[in-house]
């Protein structure tokens, strides 16, 4: 205890004057924000400050700064995520709330040794860290940051933030063709992130981070959000590197789509386009209910396993978002921002491990699907994985690598700093229960949080596991630092180009691998996306 209180007392001398204060021995840490004081609690080691409120919400508005307050707010528990499904389960107002904008940040507490820091804090020249915001999954319909709390990877030397914001139809209804004043109403939710990356701008130093280095990272639904971000002149100088997780399903979502949607969420209702000031009037689960009903029976219902995503969720409009990510690249403001970009093995795949299955058995599945080509994607599946099984053949991932690679190559070729990096990687590590390498799986190893997968990895976290999540977030951490994530316990890393296919496999044992399976991608890619062909063959026969 006394060590303990040590470390924070030597935390709040380290800040700046008039930043973090404490009280007597044994009180909580307390930072003024320019909202009002916050306190927080020690967690496994750092410094936490959880739930911070840093904007105030009206439906189908753009979030406002959060009021100020009085006194010393208590800042250790997690605060309301977004309003989403439940699947019957009853939330207090504390745990789900349409006043979800709040944040958590942990910043490391630094050992001591005779009363003196024992490492410098944060950068020498500025005495600030880096700064890491993640931005979760659960596409932009569910999810919270409390999934991944980031108290570990904080003691990589950073400053982690993590951002819950409005999801759903309560962030990405578009009513802007029904009134002038629901101009941003599709895009709130997104707005409330770049709200978030405000709070960073103006506040983060007061918890040790620097607002000028800060790298917004994300998987899956939350990997969309990074790329959105990309493409958002109001998001522009709020943070300078990137990495997007498992993150390149592509948004169709349009303006005539989404305003489409929008009239028919009134139609649903019973709400007439004069009187839409009604609509914050509908309990939420009656509204989200008359959202799926109105998708159906408009712009359509999207079906699992669809190579695309649509509906409550962003949509250019040509100033809050200029164009959709990943088609194939992002918008132009951000051809400087260095990127990290991965997938996982398998992702969404239905996985085939433990089954028996001949090669003559999987060809005869990837018919129905690759035709005439089922042999030219066997050989070329071969040459990508030399060692593969039958089972692989049909467990690979077939939504996230190719539009990652075609990404990639565009991104590659950008007109930028030559400082400007992109790097790319793969995760294969597989699990002891699946087989795989699924959707997912990697966010315990970069976060180093293995305690939280021993239902996978079993009561005792196995040494190659352990050693593999310290080289993950190493690597995480020491892009957020300088925009490179080579680290002396990985093999060098090349920038990526589409010449060299630059890829970082990690694995139990990490290795470098150059276009191993830009031919196998390509197959994927003509046979697996002709939903997406189709609805652009029609859109631009729209036009």
């Amino acid at each position: 205890m006394k060590r303990l209180l040590i470390c924070l007392s030597l935390f709040s001398f380290l800040f700046s004057p008039g930043m973090a204060q404490t009280g007597s021995a044994g009180q909580p840490v307390v930072v003024s924000t320019l909202s009002g004081q916050v306190s927080g609690t020690v967690q496994e080691g750092t410094l936490a400050f959880l739930g911070i409120p840093y904007a105030k919400t009206e439906r189908c508005m753009p979030p406002q700064p959060v009021e100020p307050w009085t006194g010393v707010r208590k800042c250790d528990k997690y605060g309301p995520q977004a309003m989403q499904p439940t699947g019957g389960r009853q939330l207090s107002e504390d745990e789900m709330s349409e006043q979800c904008c709040v944040l958590n940040v942990w910043t490391p507490i630094h050992p001591t040794e005779g009363g003196k820091d024992t490492r410098p804090f944060g950068d020498v020249k500025k005495g600030l860290k880096p700064v890491m915001v993640w931005l979760h999954g659960g596409g932009f319909d569910s999810g919270t940051s409390q999934w991944n709390p980031g108290y570990n990877l904080a003691k990589q030397d950073v400053v982690v933030v993590g951002v819950n914001h409005r999801l759903n139809i309560l962030g990405f209804l578009d009513l802007s063709a029904v009134s002038p004043k629901y101009k941003y109403s599709g895009n709130v939710g997104m707005l409330d992130v770049v709200q978030a990356l405000k709070w960073v701008r103006d506040n983060i130093a007061r918890f040790g981070g620097d607002p000028q280095n800060v790298t917004i990272f994300g998987e899956s639904g939350g990997g969309g959000k990074v790329g959105t971000l990309m493409c958002m002149p109001q998001a522009k100088g709020l943070f300078h590197k990137a990495i997007i997780m498992s993150g390149t399903i592509l948004n169709v979502n349009n303006q005539q789509m989404t305003q489409e949607l929008g009239r028919a969420v009134l139609k649903e209702l019973g709400i007439g386009e004069q009187e839409a000031d009604r609509i914050k009037e509908v309990p939420y689960q009656q509204l989200y209910d008359a959202g799926q009903r109105a998708m159906a029976a408009s712009i359509g219902t999207r079906r699992p396993g669809t190579p695309m995503m649509w509906g409550f969720g962003p949509t250019p409009d040509g100033e809050v978002l200029l164009q959709q990510p990943f088609q194939p690249g992002f918008a132009s403001i951000s051809n400087d921002i260095p990127l990290m970009m991965g997938t996982t093995f398998n992702e969404l795949q239905r996985l085939r491990y433990g089954q028996d299955m001949t090669l003559d058995g999987a060809r005869a599945e990837l018919q129905k699907t690759f035709g005439d080509d089922t042999d030219a994607y066997i050989r070329a599946f071969a040459k990508a994985w030399p060692d593969y099984t039958p089972q692989d053949l049909l467990s690979i991932d077939w939504l996230f690598r190719p539009k990652t690679l075609i990404t990639a190559d565009h991104v590659a070729s950008r007109p930028s700093s030559r400082a400007t990096h992109l790097y790319l990687y793969m995760y294969t590590c597989r699990s002891p229960q699946s087989k795989g390498s699924v959707h997912g799986a990697e966010l315990n190893y970069c976060f180093n949080t293995l305690s939280m997968s021993r239902r996978d990895l079993g009561p005792v976290i196995p040494g190659e596991d352990q050693r593999l999540a310290d080289v993950m977030s190493s690597a995480w951490a020491q892009f957020a630092r300088t925009g490179n994530p080579n680290i002396d316990e990985l093999p060098a890393w090349k920038p990526y180009t589409a010449e060299n296919g630059e890829m970082m496999v990690f694995d139990h044992e990490c290795y470098i691998r150059n276009n191993p399976d830009r031919d196998l991608q390509q197959l994927i890619d003509r046979h697996c996306f002709r939903q997406l062909d189709e609805f652009r063959k029609k859109q631009n026969s729209n036009k």
